[in-house]
């Protein structure tokens, strides 16, 4: 129970019970011990009653009590179907009856009796309690709305704790001012959507945008899941769906924010139970409810879903969620900016550049940046460090670009050295290569599932990528392959280059049936035939290409892997000087970052100095420090 003035009322309802049994064990009244001391037996009292000995008695239910001749009184306990009228019939005592006492009230015994039944109830209570889940509000609430309202004494978020997405916020901004001044929109005629869709990727911010909204209009925020709408009693999801709208109207102006709405709203006509489908009707409810909206002034439904593609067409048409708001991955100026949100409460060195940051992680959505603020700080804690440095940032986005160090791994000086070598391998073709990305790191420290990595970061946000680019990165991904059979021999190559060879057999067959970069088969999609496996068997449904095409396409993506080959292999037998370096290198240092690689290769030797806390300052820089590139999330190398 969530009401305060419930619970209230049970513990007093305890207390008060408790003092009953204190009550009816130890206040009620005890028989006199020293009345006890008068007892007799009951068949010394018939022999004193035969001889004459007692001249009267009372009789009160079993209890009796008598006197003597002598003027003695005693009690005695008469036992059960005793006629003592019968037997003290014929002697002298004067027998005098009186009506028994009434039994007392025990609430102990009162409790002892009713306890098997309070219990059912009690159990009954509990079930139904869990079968509603949280929310339900109360034993019959089952058709409840679950919405949970913030309103302004939640902590309030607005514009400014929302960045790196300026054109959500311009789309949202007359949704707040319709809520802040609805007449200024309606004496032009205009109308205010009545339903905005938020789509993007997940971590990209949709909560924390409609949140904004609700913060900068000043107006209650109900918030609710998809999910929460669904179960399994049919009716009940169309129930919840018309309670919340009730609550709407009731706290209006408001806004009614449904996070995952692909949940509840898929194409109907899908699901097993037709139009008896639970999911179905409370889809429909809610697109009644939508439509009856003409009548109710300053209630705005905000959604949010990184699936547009499943939901239903009904949802999506005007007078609904007609408008659709696109929340991608921020650019490196919403990168910056950020990062700046998420590091206000954060002590930053003055060493710290989060533009620099910012332009070395493109492809990061908020909730990636967010989480690299928090790495970096809790690494400096680790350090035993006041302020957050710039190495801390360089340490936590290498750890969540390519997974913790596991330094503990054991490995052979012969492991150690193959690895270096693949891993330079890489390294050179990529510095030959002019369309590749520039080097970050490589490292032969054991990272994630690795045993090395060699991470390229782009120069900036890349939203395309052009044909030499992709044979220079096939070219990169053979490179280390083409060391291992180049240094060791080609029976002494290992199973290291399975991702690279993953990696570079799927890019080519994009670029041969997705992309149009192969002149044999043109500029078409080829689609791969559908299977479906039936009793373990694979069953094919549809055939989309045929056998000719199939093998013309193999031929083709094995011709592109083999030209990254051919090119990489000529690239380290012209440069194996600096192949030798490069490993060289990384055996005695085990990371470098590119700068260093190309250091190593100017003839330079590597000094690293230890990075100093030059004292905190605000996370906004004042500097700028040179960029080393962007981030790519996925390592161009295994």
């Amino acid at each position: 129970m969530n009401n305060p003035f419930g619970r209230n009322i049970l513990l007093w309802l305890g207390i008060i019970l408790v003092l009953g049994f204190v009550y009816s064990s130890y206040i009620q009244k005890k028989p006199d011990a020293a009345k006890a001391d008068d007892a007799i037996s009951y068949s010394d009292f018939m022999v004193n009653a035969k001889k004459g000995d007692v001249s009267e008695v009372v009789i009160k239910g079993q209890d009796l009590k008598g006197k003597l001749v002598d003027g003695k009184e005693f009690s005695v306990m008469i036992p059960e179907n005793e006629n003592i009228v019968e037997r003290l019939a014929g002697t002298p005592v004067k027998i005098t009856a009186q009506k028994p006492d009434p039994e007392k009230f025990s609430a102990l015994g009162v409790l002892l009796s009713w306890f098997p039944m309070l219990l059912l109830i009690g159990v009954w209570i509990f079930f139904m309690r869990q079968m509603q889940g949280r929310g339900g509000g109360g034993v019959m609430g089952f058709g409840k709305s679950r919405a949970k309202m913030l309103n302004e004494e939640t902590k309030r978020v607005t514009f400014e704790d929302v960045a790196g997405i300026e054109e959500a916020k311009e789309e949202l901004g007359e949704v707040v001012e319709f809520l802040k001044d609805p007449k200024k929109f309606q004496r032009l005629g205009g109308k205010i959507p009545k339903g905005a869709l938020l789509v993007g990727p997940p971590g990209t911010g949709k909560t924390l945008v409609a949140r904004a909204v609700a913060g900068e209009a000043g107006v209650p925020f109900f918030n609710i899941s998809g999910s929460d709408f669904v179960e399994m009693f049919v009716g009940v999801g169309a129930s919840r769906v018309r309670d919340m709208f009730e609550q709407g109207k009731k706290n209006a102006p408001c806004i009614i924010f449904i996070d995952e709405i692909d949940a509840v709203g898929r194409h109907r006509g899908a699901g097993l139970g037709g139009g008896n489908d639970e999911r179905e009707q409370t889809l429909n409810q809610l697109l009644v409810e939508m439509d009856g909206f003409e009548g109710t002034e300053g209630v705005i439904i905000i959604a949010a879903t990184n699936r547009p593609d499943v939901l239903d067409p009904a949802l999506l048409r005007p007078g609904r969620f007609d408008r659709q708001v696109m929340i991608t991955n921020p650019d490196v100026k919403g990168r910056e900016k950020i990062l700046k949100v998420h590091a206000r409460n954060v002590p930053l060195a003055r060493t710290v550049d989060l533009a620099v940051i910012a332009r070395g992680t493109p492809g990061f959505s908020g909730a990636d940046l967010a989480n690299l603020v928090n790495e970096s700080a809790l690494l400096a804690a680790r350090r035993n460090k006041r302020v957050v440095g710039q190495e801390e940032f360089e340490d936590a986005k290498d750890k969540v670009m390519m997974g913790a160090e596991r330094r503990s791994m054991a490995m052979s000086e012969d492991e150690k050295k193959l690895t270096a070598y693949h891993e330079a391998g890489h390294a050179v073709v990529a510095l030959h290569e002019p369309q590749s990305d520039p080097i970050h790191k490589a490292t032969i420290v054991p990272r994630g599932r690795a045993l090395g990595m060699v991470m390229r970061l782009p120069e900036g946000d890349r939203l395309s990528l052009k044909r030499d680019k992709l044979h220079a990165d096939l070219a990169v991904a053979m490179g280390g392959r083409v060391a291992e059979e180049i240094i060791f021999g080609n029976d002494k190559v290992t199973t290291g280059a399975s991702g690279d060879i993953r990696m570079a057999t799927d890019m080519a067959r994009r670029m041969v049936t997705e992309w149009g970069m192969s002149e044999k088969l043109g500029m078409i999609h080829y689609g791969a035939n559908q299977e479906e496996v039936f009793l373990g068997h694979s069953v094919t449904q549809s055939k989309n290409i045929s056998e000719s095409t199939a093998n013309l396409i193999d031929a083709e993506i094995k011709q592109l892997v083999q030209g990254g080959y051919d090119k990489a292999k000529k690239v380290l037998t012209d440069h194996l000087d600096e192949l030798h370096k490069v490993a060289q290198g990384l055996l005695e240092h085990e990371m470098l970052s590119g700068d260093e690689i190309k250091a190593i290769l100017r003839g330079e030797k590597i000094i690293r100095k230890e990075a100093e806390d030059e004292g905190a300052i605000s996370a906004t820089p004042t500097s700028s420090v040179p960029s080393t590139g962007g981030v790519e999330p996925t390592p161009q190398s295994a």
